[in-house]
């Protein structure tokens, strides 16, 4: 957990944020980690893992025997956010888009943008390095796409963890201040590279914190540092 800032505008800045989301943290608070992530002073980095750089495993688009086409051969999207209220099925469509990633279509830069997009706009509540952190780095990029590696997800399932249904039963107002919801989701990644033979998919889970506002789509607010059951 970030140490206290001596610097008086700092502290200043987590006494606002300590009150604005008052509420919430109540809700929150049984979810490790989450207090301090919803009202740090600084913007720490989430332990979530990137994707391995190598794996063998298929992909649900196999590859040719000649390699995979080229990203100006092939159509492609950059990932953009569903416009829904319901903090679930955010949760769900942003941990595929988290455990996809295609090297042969765009740029880690590309991506990383892409991503930045489905966060809230609320930069008090934003965490973009939690996000950050779950793209490789661009040096591992450089290296995945010389292979020409790409990753797609398959979500199995998404819901919201026990400490935190619990929490909301106890106090069904506490939401209403930041509207941040936890959500645990999980499923599987397949990864695919130049010449890569068929294997088995690998099991993923994260849990996200999704700020639902009932005037406004949900946005994501960031990657949690652990897994919530």
């Amino acid at each position: 957990m970030p140490s206290r800032s001596s610097n008086p505008g700092g502290a200043s800045r987590v006494r606002r944020r300590a009150l604005l989301g008052t509420a919430v943290l109540v809700v929150l608070v049984a979810l490790a980690g989450l207090a301090a992530y919803l009202t740090r002073d600084g913007r720490g980095s989430s332990n979530a893992e990137a994707p391995p750089a190598s794996s063998p495993s298929p992909s649900s688009s196999a590859a040719s025997p000649s390699g995979p086409p080229s990203p100006r051969s092939r159509p492609h999207s950059l990932p953009a956010p569903p416009d829904t209220h319901d903090p679930i099925a955010f949760g769900k469509a942003a941990a595929e888009v988290l455990w996809s990633y295609d090297t042969r279509a765009y740029s880690q830069a590309e991506l990383l943008t892409a991503l930045h997009r489905w966060l809230t706009t609320e930069t008090k509540y934003a965490d973009p390095a939690s996000v950050d952190k779950a793209v490789p780095s661009p040096v591992l990029w450089k290296e995945m796409a010389a292979n020409g590696q790409f990753a797609t997800a398959k979500v199995h399932e998404g819901h919201f963890p026990n400490a935190f249904t619990r929490a909301l039963q106890e106090d069904p107002g506490a939401i209403t201040q930041a509207y941040v919801y936890a959500v645990t989701v999980s499923g599987k990644q397949s990864i695919a590279w130049k010449g890569s033979p068929a294997g088995g998919a690998e099991s993923r889970s994260t849990t996200l914190a999704v700020q639902c506002r009932p005037d406004h789509p949900c946005a994501l607010v960031g990657v949690m540092p652990s897994v919530a059951p």
